[in-house]
C-alpha cells in the first residue's frame, strides 16, 4: 500500500543525551502539529536530521531504533555538514537572499558543494524507505535540490515541495551563482507550494527566465509532465490556542502577571533573534511613541520576547548587542520606580506562559521586515477569547494577506507604525471586537489541519491532471500500433509541422535550418508516403530549405501550397485582401520600439511579432498588451490573432492549417494519416483530421490531438522507426 513520506531538515523532536541514554522530546511547532495525523498513520514516516551530530555507530543504531517507534527515520549529519550546509549555504546564502537582505549573502563554493552533498544524503535515506508509488512531501529551503534528485531515481513517485519562507523576485534570485540548479531541483516536484500568491508569482517568473521552462495559470510545462505551483497559506491549531487561553492555569498566570504590572496597557512582541524580524526598528518606534505622546509614559509597557537563535554567528551576535543596547537606553531614559517601558526577555517560554502573554496583551506588535507567513499574529488572535485586543501587523508578513482586519503597517515607516500603535491604544472596544471576531472566523475555518488537507487534495488533483495527459502518451504500445498500421497502408500521408516539431527553436528563426539528419529522414519518409510540411513559415524559406525534396508544402498556415507533382512552383490557395496590413504594422512597430529584442516578420498574407529574444518577463507582458490591442483591431478587419511559441501572428480566420490540409486531401482516399504539431496553430490541423487519423501534439498540453509526445527528439525517433 502506498505511503506518505514527510521530509524536512529537522525532525519534529529535540534529542538530548542524558545519563548514557537518549531522550526524545516532541516539538510543539505548527508544522509538527498539522502533520501529526499523517506521519503517525499506517506505514507513513517522517525523515529528517535529529538535530545533533552523532558519530558513534552504536549510538546511531540506538537512535534509529528509538525513532522507528516514533514513526521517524534519521538522516545523520557530520559537524562539517552542519557548518557548511545548514549554517553555511542554507542560512548564509538562501536565507538572506529569500528575505531580501542581500548584504548578508555569502557565495562560497564549498558551502554549495555541502548543500548538494547533504541533499544527496537525504535522497539516499528516502530511497531506502520509498516505494515507486509513494507520496513524498519535502519541506523548505534547505532541501531545494531534493525533488529532482528523487525524480531521477523514482520517476513515477508523487513528489511535493512546500517553502515556508518567502521566495524573492527574479532580481534577487539571479544573484545566486547556482540559481538554475536550485530552480530545476524544486521543479522535480509535481506540486510546489508557497504561503502567498506573490511568492508563487516570483517563483514562476524566475523559472521562466532562468530555466526557460514555460509556465502560465499556475502550471509549469516540463519536458514530460506538468507541474502545479500555487499558494497555500498555513494556519495554526486554532482550538489549541483558544482552549489554552481559557484554561484555569493560563488565567492564574494572567492574574499573577497583572498583579505585577498593574492596569497599564501591554504591547506584546515575540520573535526569534533574526535580522528579518525588525526588532531594533520596533524599539525605535516605541521610543518615538513615548517621545511624541508623553501622556502614555507610565501607562503603556512593551513585553518583548526574543527567542535565542544562532547568536554565535557574528551578524546575529551584533544584532543581539544592538537590541540589548537599545532596550537599556530606552529603559534608563524613561523608567520610574513603579514603571519600566520595556520588559525584555531573551529566552523561550513554556506554552502556558506564552498563552498568558497573548491573553493579557492589549496589542500585538508584529512588524517583520520580511516574513513567509508569521504564525505569532495568528496565535495572538486565537488567544483573544474575549475578542478584545488589536493586532498591528506588517504588510511584509505573509499573514497580512489573510488578516485584513489588523491595522496593517509598512515596518520601514516609523511614523506610520507609531500612529498605528496610538490608533490601537485608542480603539473603542466595539471596533476591537468586530475586527478580532472577523479574523477569528477566518482562522477557525482555515486552520493547520485544513491547510494539510487542501495541500494533500491538490497533490491528488495534480496527479490526476498528469494522468490525463500521460494516458495519451505515444508509448511502446502506441508506437507498435502506428508502425503496424503504416506497414499495411497502401496510400499513407504525413502532415508535419516544422518549428518545435521537426526541429527545435532558435533565438533567430532563420537559424533553424534543417540539419543533415532531418533532410535524410524526410527523403526516406517521402519514398514511402506522401509527406506534407505544413508550417507558418513563408514560402520562400520553405522552398529554399526543402529544395529537391519530393514533398508537398503548405506555407503561412495555408496561404500557399506547393504540390510536388505539379509544374507550378507555388499556388495561392487563399486570395485575400492585404489592405489591413498598414494599420496593424504600425501598432506592431510601436510595440517593437517598446520591447528590445522584438521584431516583425512580414509574410505574404500575415504579420508576425517575434519576442523570442526579449527578456522573459517583459516579453510576456508586452505580448499580452499587444494581444489585447490586436484583438480589438482584428474585429474591424475580420482577422484572427494567434498565439504561437514566442510569436503573435495576425491573419484571416479562414486561412488555417486545417483548411489547407483538408483541401490537399480532397479527392484522395488515404488509408493512413499522421499529423504532428506543437502549438495552437496545429490544433486546426488536428480538428480537420478524420477519426481514423493519428494526431500527435509535441509537449504536454490540452489538445485535440489523440496523443502527446515529449519532444522533437522523440518525434524524429518515431519517424525513423516508420522508415525502417
Amino acid at each position: 500500500m502506498a505511503k506518505t513520506i514527510i521530509v524536512s531538515n529537522r525532525l519534529p523532536i529535540s534529542l538530548r543525551h542524558r545519563n548514557g541514554k537518549f531522550e526524545f522530546k516532541p516539538s510543539a511547532g505548527g508544522l509538527a502539529t498539522g502533520l501529526d495525523s499523517i506521519y503517525k498513520s499506517g506505514e507513513n514516516i517522517w525523515i529528517g536530521w535529529p538535530g545533533n551530530t552523532v558519530d558513534d555507530a552504536e549510538q546511531r543504531a540506538e537512535i534509529i531504533i528509538e525513532l522507528h517507534d516514533l514513526k521517524m527515520a534519521p538522516v545523520f549529519l557530520t559537524k562539517k555538514d552542519v557548518e557548511q550546509f545548514y549554517e553555511g549555504f542554507s542560512n548564509e546564502t538562501l536565507w538572506p537572499a529569500f528575505h531580501y537582505f542581500t548584504q548578508y549573502m555569502v557565495y562560497n563554493p564549498d558551502h554549495w558543494d555541502a548543500y548538494v552533498r547533504v541533499n544527496q544524503k537525504f535522497c539516499e535515506a528516502i530511497i531506502k524507505k520509498a516505494d515507486p508509488d509513494d507520496t513524498i512531501w519535502v519541506h523548505d529551503y534547505q532541501l531545494m535540490l531534493l525533488p529532482q534528485m528523487l525524480r531521477e531515481i523514482l520517476p513515477d513517485a508523487t513528489i511535493a515541495f512546500f517553502q515556508h519562507i518567502p521566495f524573492p523576485s527574479y532580481e534577487i534570485i539571479r544573484m545566486i551563482p547556482w540559481r538554475k540548479e536550485i530552480l530545476e531541483g524544486v521543479c522535480g516536484a509535481d506540486l510546489i507550494g508557497f504561503h502567498t500568491y506573490d511568492d508563487m508569482r516570483h517563483f514562476l517568473s524566475a523559472v521562466s527566465r532562468i530555466t526557460g521552462m514555460s509556465g502560465e495559470s499556475g502550471y509549469i510545462q516540463a519536458e514530460n509532465r506538468i507541474i502545479n505551483v500555487d499558494s497555500f497559506p498555513m494556519g495554526i491549531d486554532y482550538n489549541k490556542f483558544a482552549k489554552q487561553a481559557k484554561s484555569r492555569k493560563t488565567q492564574n498566570i494572567v492574574k499573577d502577571f497583572r498583579t505585577k504590572v498593574g492596569e497599564q496597557k501591554l504591547i506584546i512582541t515575540i520573535d526569534r533573534l533574526d535580522y528579518s524580524k525588525g526588532i531594533p526598528q520596533r524599539i525605535h518606534v516605541f521610543d518615538q511613541l513615548l517621545k511624541q505622546h508623553k501622556e502614555l509614559r507610565g501607562k503603556v509597557s512593551m513585553i518583548m520576547i526574543v527567542v535565542p537563535s544562532r547568536d554565535r554567528v557574528q551578524s546575529y551576535k551584533e544584532l543581539k548587542e544592538e537590541i540589548d543596547l537599545l532596550v537599556g537606553r530606552i529603559n534608563s531614559e524613561y523608567s520610574t520606580l513603579d514603571w519600566v517601558p520595556v520588559h525584555y526577555f531573551y529566552r523561550s517560554f513554556p506554552f502556558e506562559e506564552l498563552s498568558a502573554f497573548y491573553s493579557m496583551a492589549d496589542i500585538a506588535l508584529v512588524t517583520p521586515l520580511r516574513d513567509g507567513m508569521n504564525l505569532v499574529c495568528k496565535e495572538f488572535v486565537a488567544s483573544k477569547t474575549d475578542q478584545t485586543g488589536v493586532l498591528v501587523l506588517s504588510e511584509m508578513a505573509g499573514a497580512s494577506k489573510e488578516l485584513q482586519d489588523a491595522i496593517l503597517v509598512n515596518p520601514n515607516d516609523r511614523q506610520g507604525v507609531v500612529d498605528a500603535i496610538y490608533e490601537a491604544l485608542s480603539m473603542p472596544e466595539e471596533e476591537q471586537k468586530e475586527r478580532i471576531t472577523a479574523m477569528q472566523e477566518s482562522l477557525k475555518k482555515y486552520d493547520v489541519f485544513q491547510w494539510v488537507k487542501v495541500f494533500m487534495d491538490r497533490i491528488e488533483h495534480v496527479k490526476g491532471k498528469q494522468a490525463e495527459l500521460t494516458s495519451k502518451d505515444v508509448d511502446a504500445k502506441v508506437m507498435t500500433e502506428i508502425q503496424s498500421s503504416f506497414k499495411k497502408a497502401k496510400n499513407p500521408i504525413f502532415f508535419l509541422d516544422y518549428d518545435g516539431t521537426l526541429t527545435g527553436f532558435k533565438a533567430n528563426p532563420q537559424d533553424a535550418i534543417p540539419d543533415q539528419e532531418l533532410k535524410g529522414l524526410i527523403k526516406d519518409l517521402s519514398s514511402k508516403a506522401q509527406v506534407v510540411i505544413i508550417s507558418g513559415r513563408d514560402k520562400d524559406t520553405l522552398g529554399k530549405w526543402f529544395k529537391g525534396q519530393q514533398i508537398d508544402m503548405i506555407a503561412e498556415h495555408g496561404v500557399w501550397v506547393h504540390r510536388k507533382d505539379q509544374s507550378t512552383d507555388w499556388e495561392l490557395y487563399a486570395e485575400v485582401d492585404d489592405s489591413w496590413k498598414d494599420d496593424i504594422r504600425s501598432v506592431m512597430e510601436y510595440y517593437v520600439l517598446r520591447t528590445p529584442g522584438a521584431f516583425i516578420e512580414e509574410k505574404h498574407h500575415s504579420l508576425v511579432w517575434h519576442y523570442r529574444k526579449v527578456e522573459s518577463g517583459l516579453g510576456d507582458l508586452r505580448m499580452r498588451e499587444l494581444f489585447s490591442h490586436l484583438k480589438y483591431m482584428a474585429r474591424g478587419h475580420n482577422l484572427q490573432v494567434l498565439e504561437g511559441n514566442m510569436v503573435l501572428e495576425i491573419k484571416r480566420p479562414d486561412i488555417n492549417k486545417g483548411r489547407a490540409a483538408n483541401s490537399l486531401m480532397k479527392g484522395h482516399e488515404f488509408d493512413f494519416i499522421l499529423a504532428i504539431g506543437d502549438d495552437w496553430t496545429d490544433e486546426d490541423t488536428f480538428k480537420a483530421m478524420p477519426k481514423n487519423a493519428y494526431s500527435i501534439r509535441v509537449g504536454y498540453a490540452y489538445t485535440k490531438a489523440n496523443y502527446n509526445i515529449k519532444s522533437v527528439k522523440q518525434v524524429r525517433q518515431l519517424l525513423h522507426k516508420l522508415t525502417q
